[in-house]
């Protein structure tokens, strides 16, 4: 149709895709550092704190910014 203007897509980050998932309740939870490879020199301390991590309020709305589409 000449003429018509049509409206950009509004696209995901790439790099949050694979990194933030939205949780049930609506906030944003990701995976924290420290936990995929060198384990044995690890303390078990280390290794327990580098499990998910659920971000707060704060965080909601950097996320939903870069994942407009989720």
């Amino acid at each position: 149709m000449p003429g018509k203007a049509r409206p950009g897509k509004v696209k995901s980050s790439s790099s949050a895709k694979k990194r933030i998932k939205k949780t049930g309740k609506g906030t944003f939870a990701h995976d924290k550092a420290a936990n995929n490879h060198l384990l044995q020199q690890k303390s078990k301390k280390q290794k327990r704190l580098a499990k998910k991590v659920i971000k707060l309020k704060g965080y909601t709305r950097t996320a939903k910014n870069l994942l407009p589409n989720s």
